[in-house]
Parts: C-alpha cells; sequence; structure tokens
C-alpha cells in the first residue's frame, strides 16, 4: 500500500509499534502529523575534519571506521563505558560511550561510522577524545548520512523519542511517500505569498539545502530567524486554516436567527440615561452602541468586552441589561465570585432599584434556601428580568421565561462547559463575555476570533492614576512609615504575597508569619487580617466583607484578591517578592487600588537578586499604568502560551506560528480567510462547498469548537 499523508504511523512499516503508539500520546498520529513537526534549530554538519586536524572543543563531523573496542567500568562512580578507536586514515581518535552497552553489539570494528560531536581533552588518556558524539551507521565509506554531512534539524524530544530517532523517521517518511495529497492552501495564497510547492516545503523544511549561490552563514541565520519560504509557508498555513475555522463559526452563527425581537427606540433610551448617575466616557458610549446595535439585529450576538480594571464595564453591561428589561426580555449576569457577583448585585440595585419596576435576583450559594427558592421562582415566572449570581445561576432549578442576554463576567474563570450551560438557559441568547485582563490585540483575534470585540480604552474622569514605587530591603522601614501614615488617615491597605506551586507551604508559612509579625509589631493598632487559598470560601468571603466594610485595615493577602473586590477607601498595595509575579498579574493587583478619589500607591518590594526579565518587568510597571501596554509586553516576554494559560483560554498549541512574534501574519491569515469564506459562501457550488466542509472537519479535529470564547 503506498504512503500517503494520512497514513496512519501504526502502519508505516519503518516506525515500531510502540514508538507509534509514544507519538500518538503526543498527537502525532498520521505520517503528516509526523511531518509536520517543527525543527527547534538547525546544526550546519557540512564540517568534514580529519583526525589529525581535530581542535579541543571543536564541533565537527568525522567519517572513519572502527580499529578496535573495549568495555569497561568506572571505579570511581561505577558507571559502564563502552569505547572503540576510530581510524580515518589521518590517525585514530577514541571515542567513549557512557552507560550505553547495548552499543557494544552495533559499533564492532570494521563498521563504517559517521560522528558528529565535540573533541575534549581527555585527561585519563591524556590526549583528545569525543564523549557521547552522535553517530551513526553508513553501508560504506563516503555513504549518504542522514545526521551528518548535511544542515541537519534538530527536534524538542517527544516523550522518550529524541532528536535522533525523530529525523531519521521523518527522513524515511519523505524518501517513502508517493502521493502529494491536497494543499490546504488555496492557489492564490501560495501565488500570493510565493510559498513553495506543499511536499517541497516538507522536505526543505527538514532538510534544507543551502543553494550555492548563497553565503551558508546568511542562510543559516535566515533558518533560524524563520524567515526561510518552506517555513513561512507552514506558519502561515497554520494560522489560515484556523482563522478559516474562526471565520467558519462566525458565518454558522450568523446564520442563527433570534426569535425574539429588540427594539432600541427613543423611549428605551430615555430610561437608559434617567438611571444613568453620572455622563458615560466617550469609550463607554461607543461600546453601549455597538452593543445596542447587536441587541437590535436579528443575528445572535457575541461579543467580548474589554476594559482596564475600574473602566467602567459594569455600568455598560447594566445599561445592556436595563434594555433587554425594556423589551420583556431577562439577563443573566454570571460572575467568578460570591463577592464580585454581590458588588454586581449592589451596583445593579443601586443603580436600577426604585428607578425601574424589574426586579434583581442574586443566586449564589451563600443565599439561604428559602430565599433562594423565591428568587428562582420569580426568574422562573419572568417577574424578575435580572439574574446575577455565581454559577449557582446554572444549576438545574433555575429556570428563564425568556433569557435573552447572557454575560460572563472575568470569562477565563469559567470552563467553556459552565459557559454554554448559562446559554443553554435560554433559546439563542446574545451573548457578551467580560475581561479586566488586557488582551493584545493578536491573542484577542486568535482566541476569542469568534467573537465581535469590544474596547473600553479610557478611565473615567476623576481618576488618578496609581504611582507605583520600585523598594528594596533596606528601604522596609521607611515604607512602614508611610503606610502607617496612610492608616492614620482612615485609609486602608493590601499587602500581598507570591504564592507558587512549587513552594506553596513555604510561601503561606512566610506570609502567615509576617502577618503575624505585623499584627503585633508593626501595626499593632490597626486590625489586620490574612487571606489565602486554603481557606474556605465561606472564611474567604467573610474576611473580604469586613475589609469591604472598613473593619480590617490591613489585608495581608495571597493572590486570591486579584479579582473580585472593590474597596475604594484603599489606597495602598503592597506587593512583596514582586520580582517573582508576571507583568498581567502585578497589573490586575495594582488595580484593586486607585479606585476611589484619594491618591493610591503601589509599592514593589524587591528582595534578593533580580534577573533581566524581571528588572524589565518592573520597569515596565513603574513606567505605565495603560493596561493594554502591559499585556503587549507580558506577551512579548513570556508567550501566548504562558500569558493566556493554554488550557484555560483555549488557546491553540500552533506548532509553527507564535502570535507574539509572528502578529503581521495573523492579520493576513485573518483577512485572507475572510475573503475565502465569503467567495466560497457566494460561489455555492459543490466544490466551494466540499472544500469549506473539509476545512471545517480538519479545524473540530484539530482545535474543537470553543463557540463561547
Amino acid at each position: 500500500m503506498p504512503l500517503c499523508l494520512d497514513t496512519p504511523l501504526a502502519e508505516f512499516g519503518p516506525i515500531s509499534a510502540k514508538r507509534a503508539e509514544t507519538l500518538e500520546k503526543a498527537g502525532v498520529a498520521t505520517v503528516e502529523d509526523l511531518l509536520r513537526i517543527p525543527p527547534m534549530r538547525y546544526e550546519d554538519r557540512t564540517n568534514f575534519k580529519q583526525i589529525r586536524d581535530l581542535q579541543v572543543d571543536e564541533e565537527a563531523v568525522l567519517q572513519g571506521s572502527v580499529a578496535a573496542v573495549g568495555s569497561y567500568t568506572s571505579s570511581v562512580k561505577r558507571f559502564s563505558i563502552f569505547e572503540i578507536r576510530l581510524s580515518d586514515g589521518s590517525g585514530q581518535l577514541p571515542v567513549k560511550f557512557f552507560n550505553q552497552r547495548f552499543l557494544e553489539k552495533q559499533l564492532t570494528v570494521g563498521k563504517q561510522l559517521v560522528l558528529y560531536g565535540s573533541a575534549k581533552f581527555d585527561e585519563y588518556s591524556g590526549r583528545l577524545a569525543m564523549m557521547n558524539p552522535e553517530y551513526e551507521i553508513v553501508a560504506q565509506a563516503g555513504g549518504e548520512s542522514v545526521h551528518a554531512g548535511r544542515i541537519v534539524p534538530v527536534y524538542r524530544k517527544l516523550g522518550a523519542l529524541g532528536a535522533k530517532a525523530q529525523r531519521q523517521m521523518i527522513f524515511q517518511a519523505l524518501e517513502s511517500l508517493s502521493q502529494e495529497g491536497e494543499d490546504p492552501l488555496p492557489p492564490e495564497a501560495v501565488s500570493k505569498y510565493g510559498f513553495p510547492p506543499r511536499m517541497e516545503s516538507f522536505r526543505r523544511l527538514h532538510f534544507p539545502a543551502c543553494p550555492d549561490t548563497r553565503p551558508r552563514a546568511e542562510f543559516m541565520q535566515e533558518l533560524a530567524q524563520r524567515r526561510d519560504p518552506s517555513q513561512l509557508r507552514f506558519l502561515y498555513e497554520e494560522l489560515y486554516g484556523f482563522q478559516v475555522g474562526l471565520q467558519l463559526v462566525r458565518d454558522d452563527r450568523d446564520r442563527l436567527s433570534k426569535k425574539r425581537k429588540v427594539v432600541i427606540d427613543d423611549a428605551v433610551r430615555q430610561v437608559m440615561r434617567q438611571v444613568l448617575p453620572f455622563r458615560l466616557t466617550a469609550a463607554q458610549e461607543r461600546v453601549l452602541e455597538e452593543i445596542v446595535a447587536d441587541l437590535s439585529r436579528p443575528q445572535v450576538m457575541s461579543r467580548l468586552l474589554q476594559g482596564d480594571v475600574g473602566s467602567g464595564k459594569t455600568i455598560v453591561a447594566a445599561l445592556a441589561m436595563l434594555a433587554m428589561a425594556e423589551n420583556g426580555c431577562q439577563s443573566a449576569l454570571m460572575a467568578p465570585t460570591e463577592i464580585l457577583a454581590e458588588q454586581h448585585f449592589k451596583s445593579l440595585t443601586g443603580l436600577l432599584g426604585g428607578k425601574t419596576d424589574h426586579g434583581i435576583e442574586l443566586l449564589t450559594g451563600s443565599v439561604k434556601a428559602k430565599a433562594r427558592r423565591e428568587a428562582r421562582e420569580r426568574i422562573a415566572q419572568g417577574r424578575s428580568r435580572l439574574a446575577v449570581g455565581t454559577h449557582a445561576l446554572i444549576q438545574g432549578g433555575v429556570e428563564f421565561q425568556e433569557l435573552g442576554l447572557a454575560i460572563i463576567d472575568e470569562q477565563h474563570r469559567f470552563g467553556v462547559a459552565q459557559r454554554s450551560e448559562l446559554m443553554a438557559k435560554g433559546d439563542r441568547p446574545d451573548v457578551l463575555v467580560m475581561t479586566a485582563t488586557p488582551i493584545p490585540r493578536s491573542l484577542a483575534l486568535t482566541v476569542y476570533g469568534d467573537l465581535d470585540l469590544s474596547v473600553i480604552d479610557e478611565l473615567p474622569p476623576g481618576r488618578k492614576p496609581v504611582q507605583t514605587l520600585l523598594q528594596t530591603e533596606k528601604r522596609r522601614p521607611k515604607v512602614y512609615e508611610a503606610l502607617r501614615r496612610q492608616l492614620a488617615q482612615g485609609r486602608q491597605i493590601y499587602i500581598v504575597y507570591p504564592l507558587v506551586e512549587e513552594s506553596e507551604k513555604v510561601d503561606l508559612k512566610a506570609a502567615s508569619d509576617m502577618a503575624r509579625r505585623m499584627s503585633q509589631e508593626v501595626f499593632p493598632d490597626f486590625a489586620l487580617g490574612l487571606l489565602h487559598g486554603r481557606l474556605k470560601g465561606a472564611e474567604k468571603d467573610q474576611l473580604m466583607s469586613a475589609f469591604a466594610a472598613g473593619e480590617i485595615r490591613v489585608l495581608v493577602a495571597t493572590t486570591v484578591i486579584e479579582v473580585g473586590i472593590d474597596v475604594p477607601n484603599a489606597t495602598v498595595m503592597v506587593i512583596e517578592n514582586a520580582e517573582r509575579f508576571g507583568l498581567s498579574q502585578l497589573h490586575q493587583l495594582r488595580g484593586r487600588v486607585g479606585r476611589g478619589a484619594e491618591a493610591s500607591y503601589c509599592i514593589l518590594m524587591v528582595s534578593g537578586s533580580v534577573t533581566r526579565e524581571s528588572f524589565e518587568r518592573l520597569q515596565t510597571m513603574r513606567r505605565t499604568c495603560d493596561g493594554f501596554e502591559i499585556a503587549e509586553k507580558d506577551l512579548e516576554i513570556r508567550g501566548p502560551g504562558d500569558f493566556a494559560g493554554t488550557r484555560q483560554s483555549g488557546l491553540p498549541e500552533f506548532r509553527f506560528a507564535n502570535i507574539a512574534r509572528d502578529r503581521r501574519w495573523l492579520e493576513l491569515a485573518r483577512s485572507d480567510a475572510r475573503d475565502f469564506v465569503r467567495d466560497r459562501r457566494q460561489a455555492a457550488d459543490p466544490e466551494s462547498g466540499r472544500s469549506l466542509q473539509r476545512i471545517a472537519e480538519a479545524w473540530q479535529r484539530r482545535y474543537g469548537l470553543l463557540e463561547v470564547g
């Protein structure tokens, strides 16, 4: 049977069943999957040397025959050593392999070998030797080598499979392929960007050859910078395939019509204006108009509302809920924590209570059973048109008469299943997901590419930027003096400690010990609380509520306060060991202060030595309060996977593309994908339909459909 790109690796003879199983666990199931493993880097192994010309620490390729072999055990550390003598006519070189006794049966006298490694001075023999070089047995002197005599790809380890094993399998697959397979890129894209044909690209990707007309150093640099046309082809192919999938999701969604009709006329707008206690910012007005336009359309809304901490997303969401209520529809706002749900409920009640007759309900685990039962009844009967809660909103007993708008706050804290369950409470409700975590545009176009994007990019007037200060241990007494002055003026402060999984017990003890010392020695006259993740939910809520009420003046905490607490009277945020935090986390923590009219401060305490990367983060925090600038920098420093939390966010694990580095290609792929789907839909011929179906199926297999963010 001829080998094709879609042949399962288990059916490819040179690959054992055990290796095929290892590869499948790593997501490599077919020949195409194998060829889509990108080299991590390339090594120029064309530098053949003779043994007599070897220099110390010089990486080189040697070719010769095994002249002698021997095995022995080290007397010091008790490990085995298999040694051969390689001869190439110019001399002989000792070559040692440690703890690889199986080589005794392979590297026998007379075998022709190609070796790649660096020569070291061997103190035991007093001469040059190679230790654990990469080796290859060739049929004859001067025979073709897979692992040397060429520019060689180096791959990351896949399970127990190293770079050499992967290189051998890929070489054999390329040699055996008899069919090219269908090109996933349309001919116009291949022509537009000058990409090589796909099979040629696979060969150039894994075994590139430097043209005689080009300087080798320049060609190697191009490969290292991922600018070779074959590399760019697969980078673009990956982004393009994903963006076409997102366009299909959007296209299918846009074809769904809502059964309800929402009209936002002058009467509704007048009601919305009457409840406002202040004038909206220009950004809030722009975003509200985008949402209102979506609510009025027959297609289902799927929109991401992005705004920095304190930018006023909640008031926009409240007005959207009011507009739906005026049309006889219900809205649900789901928050990740009880205290955040309670804050939203309080805001909605303060804004709408007494000014409209739309009932507002709170559903959380802390609401008493009788009150919760009565609230569910009012929601089911349609007497209450606004519901706010935690995951309690999606429990079995909650039914809506007509849910028209589902709002998910801090959406990254909910799983896809939870978001889908909220949507299922209604018949094609409009969906608005909100986040206070600034997301770079390139990441938003990838993770949330199926959503329309609204951004509130200005703070309400009167908000003062938080002053950010960097302090060392030497300055700690001065810092405490400043904190006591703030407390004496009636203000409140946060003191946050890092808590990382690897050293959680140590970190938690440090935070507990510091809280005890501060309570007894530093702030003995002020009530102090300690908040951390190991407290039960009710204990956390009680502490945070006490702080919000001003009963606790100093809150020592781990990062559980990153989201979900709004205390305008808190004016100072002290972050201990600030060098251990990521940029986005530092920005989120800083956002807990500066929420009132008073001047506020964020003090970054640094202990010990700071890496260059940490220093860069801290300087960025000092320089700007712009969350979007910070997010771009964080994405640049950490990369997309670490920034987004791949498993949680739905960020696809691209093999070739890096959305922080390849933003230009992402924009091109998005634009091309949009044109492709539009043109194929308009063509309406069977082949166009089949091509879209094939792409949709491939997209589903690779990425899955994450329809709600």
